[in-house]
C-alpha cells in the first residue's frame, strides 16, 4: 500500500506529533544520550526502557521507532486528534491483534536552531527496515542523505530541484533557502513517500514523475541537488534507490554532462557521486572529461574502496545476510564484472558544478572560461562542507576576475584566520635538523601546502596592506633572488592558496 495523506490527516497528525513532543530534541531528551546512541546503532532495548516513563511521547517512540505493537487506547490518546483507523487508511499504521503497529517509518529529523525560515525541524516518512530487500524500498534519513545535506550550499535561491528525491530529505532542506522547490523521482513508491512527507510538513513542493531530467525538460533552476542512484556496478537494477541500470559510472557521466543545461547562469548543482578507478587510466582525468566547458566544477573524493569492500558495503546496506547464498551470488557477480572492467578501486565523494555567469554551457568553448578541480579530501571533517564549497565557488569567481598575472599581483590579500605555519625536522648526529615547512588550515578542511622560506615570508606579509607584487620585490631583495624567478614561483602558489582558502581577498583593498 502506498501512503496517501489528505490535508485533514496531515493537519491532525502534525498536531499530535507537536503536542506529544515527537521531535528530535524531544526524543533525544526522553531517551538520554546512551539510549539514543544505542538506537542509532540499531540496538533498541535501552530506548524501549527509557520510553516507558515518557507517556504519549513514549508510546509514539515505541510505535514509530521501535517497531512495537501498542494498545489501541494508548495509540488513540497519543495520536489524537487523528483516529488510528484514519492513520491506517493513509498507510501509516496497520492492525496488529487488538493493537496497532507502524506500517511506515515516521521519524523526526532536524538540524537544530531557528532562522528566518523557522525551526529546521521536520518528519520524514520512509519504509521500515523489514522491506529493506524489496526492489522499490524507500530509504529515509541515512548517511548519504546527511552527507549531501551537510555539503549543500544554503544561500538564498529562487528555484531548486531535488533530482531523485526518494523520501524527500533534500527537498526539505531546499524549502528553507529556495522560494520554489521541485522534486522528481522515477519510483512510484518514492514519489508517494515524498508527497506524504511534504504534506505532513505543510510544504508546497512540486512533485514530478520520470527518469533523470526528463520531467524538467526545458527548465532551468538556480540550484540542483541530487542523491542519485550512484553505485557503480553491473547494468541492472536490484534496488531502485542505488542502481542506475547502466554499466559502471556511465549514468553519472551522462548526468554531469546534462546538468548544466538545466542551470540558470550562476546556478549550482551538487550531488553525491561514485566513480571507477580503472587500470591504466587516471581517475581525475576520467571524471574531468565528463564536465562540459563553461562550467566550474569541484570534485572532492572522500573515500576509496577496493572492489570487494565496495560490493560488501552495498550488500550490507541492502540488508543481505553475509552468510546467505544470496550474498555469495551477488558478490560473485559484482566481482566478476569489476574484474572484466579492470576496476581497481571505487571512489566516493561530492561533485559541485556551477554554470559560469558569462555564457551558456557550450561544449566548444575554450577551457579558459572555467575551473575544473579534482582532488582528494580524506579523513574526518569537523565542520559541514557546505560553507567550504560556497567559499570555494566565491574564491574561484574572484580568481577569474583576477586571471591575469598583473591583476593577481596587484590585489590585496590576507592570510585567513586559523592558518598556521608548521616546521619539521629530522633527527641526525648533531640533533634536530630543519628539513621543511608547510602552511595549513586549522579549521575546516585541513588543506596543507609545502613552503620554502621566501614563500612563508610572503604569506606572513599578506595582511592586506601590500599587494603580492610589492611583497615579492621586497623578498627578492631580502633573499637575493631574481624578481622574475620569484614571481614565476609565487603566482601558481598564490592561486592555489586562494582556492584552498589559506589566502583570502582583503575586503578593504582586494
Amino acid at each position: 500500500m502506498l501512503p496517501e495523506i489528505s490535508p485533514a490527516t496531515a493537519d491532525a497528525l502534525r498536531t499530535a506529533l507537536w503536542r506529544a513532543g515527537y521531535r528530535t530534541d524531544g526524543v533525544r531528551a526522553l531517551l538520554g544520550r546512551e539510549a539514543h546512541a544505542a538506537l542509532g546503532r540499531g540496538e533498541p532495548e535501552l530506548a524501549d526502557r527509557a520510553s516507558r516513563v515518557g507517556g504519549e511521547l513514549g508510546v509514539l517512540v515505541r510505535l514509530l521507532l521501535l517497531d512495537a505493537v501498542e494498545p489501541d487506547g494508548a495509540v488513540r490518546a497519543a495520536l489524537a486528534p487523528l483516529v488510528p483507523t484514519d492513520a491506517a487508511a493513509a498507510g501509516l499504521l496497520r492492525r496488529a491483534g487488538d493493537g496497532w503497529a507502524a506500517a511506515l517509518d515516521l521519524r523526526p529529523y532536524g538540524e537544530g536552531g531557528t532562522d528566518a525560515a523557522g525551526p529546521a525541524e521536520w518528519w520524514v516518512l520512509s519504509d521500515l527496515d523489514a522491506r529493506r530487500q524489496e526492489r522499490d524500498h524507500v530509504i529515509g534519513v541515512g548517511g548519504a542523505s546527511l552527507a549531501l545535506a551537510s555539503a549543500t550550499v544554503r544561500t538564498p535561491a529562487g528555484s531548486a530541484l531535488d533530482l531523485g528525491t526518494g523520501s524527500g530529505v533534500q527537498a526539505l532542506h531546499a524549502s528553507r533557502y529556495a522560494r520554489t522547490v521541485t522534486a522528481t523521482d522515477v519510483a512510484p513508491r518514492a514519489l508517494a513517500m515524498a508527497r506524504a512527507t511534504f504534506a505532513l510538513n505543510g510544504l508546497d513542493v512540486e512533485v514530478l514523475d520520470g527518469p533523470w531530467l526528463a520531467p524538467v525538460a526545458g527548465r532551468r533552476f538556480d540550484r540542483i541537488v541530487s542523491n542519485p542512484p550512484f553505485v557503480p556496478g553491473p547494468a541492472r537494477v536490484d534496488y531502485v534507490y542505488r542502481d542506475s541500470g547502466q554499466s559502471g559510472d556511465d549514468a553519472l557521466a551522462a548526468l554531469v554532462a546534462a546538468l548544466p543545461d538545466h542551470l540558470e547562469p550562476g546556478g549550482t548543482a551538487q550531488l553525491l557521486a561514485s566513480w571507477l578507478h580503472v587500470l591504466g587510466q587516471d581517475w581525475p582525468d576520467r571524471v574531468r572529461s565528463w564536465v562540459p566547458s563553461g562550467v566550474d566544477a569541484w570534485v572532492v573524493q572522500r573515500e576509496v574502496t577496493d572492489p570487494a569492500q565496495h560490493a560488501g558495503t552495498w550488500q550490507r546496506d541492502a540488508g543481505v545476510d553475509p552468510a546467505s547464498p544470496t550474498w555469495r551470488a551477488q558478490a560473485g557477480a559484482w566481482l566478476d564484472w569489476m574484474a572484466a572492467q579492470q576496476v581497481e578501486a571505487v571512489g566516493f565523494g561530492f561533485l559541485t558544478l556551477r554554470r559560469v555567469e558569462d555564457g551558456p554551457p557550450d561544449r566548444g568553448r575554450a577551457d579558459g572560461v572555467r575551473t575544473v578541480v579534482v582532488e582528494d579530501l580524506p579523513g574526518d571533517l569537523d565542520d559541514p562542507l557546505g560553507p567550504e564549497i560556497e567559499g570555494w565557488l566565491d574564491r574561484v569567481r574572484w580568481l577569474r576576475t583576477h586571471a591575469s598575472d598583473d591583476a593577481l599581483l596587484g590585489a590585496r590579500l590576507r592570510l585567513a584566520e586559523g592558518v598556521v605555519l608548521e616546521r619539521y625536522c629530522a633527527a641526525g648526529e648533531e640533533g634536530w635538523t630543519p628539513t621543511g615547512a608547510a602552511v595549513a588550515r586549522a579549521e575546516g578542511p585541513r588543506w596543507r601546502h609545502e613552503v620554502d622560506e621566501p614563500a612563508a615570508a610572503l604569506l606572513a606579509g599578506c595582511r592586506g596592506a601590500l599587494p603580492p607584487g610589492e611583497l615579492v620585490v621586497l623578498l627578492a631583495l631580502a633573499h637575493d633572488r631574481p624578481v622574475d624567478a620569484l614571481v614565476a614561483a609565487a603566482l601558481p602558489a598564490v592561486r592555489e592558496m586562494v582556492r584552498h582558502g589559506l589566502l583570502v581577498p582583503d575586503e578593504a583593498g582586494g
